[in-house]
């Protein structure tokens, strides 16, 4: 089963943008498809390969920072290929 997760990571400190990039990298060096824009960051993959990697990576963002937020949405299919039809 294929799903696709839309993630940011808020981290609430000055310094936000170097674990925001950490994290980005580890997602990227998955081997699962990542895409990024301005406001979030988008994996696509089979289920349990994206959550492994999620959980890791999620939980090493919550050890290494004392105050970050992480918004999550998820749906069941690959949405890689998405393009808007308007």
């Amino acid at each position: 089963m294929n799903i696709s997760v839309e993630l940011t990571l808020f981290p609430l400190q000055d310094d936000f943008e170097t674990p925001i990039i950490h994290f980005i990298k580890k997602l990227r060096a998955s081997g699962l498809t990542v895409l990024e824009n301005p406001l979030s960051t988008q994996v696509f993959g089979d289920y349990d390969k994206v959550m492994e990697l999620l959980n890791s990576e999620i939980r090493e963002s919550f050890e290494n920072l004392d105050h970050v937020v992480l918004t999550m949405k998820m749906v069941k299919s690959d949405r890689s290929d998405y393009e808007p039809h308007f």
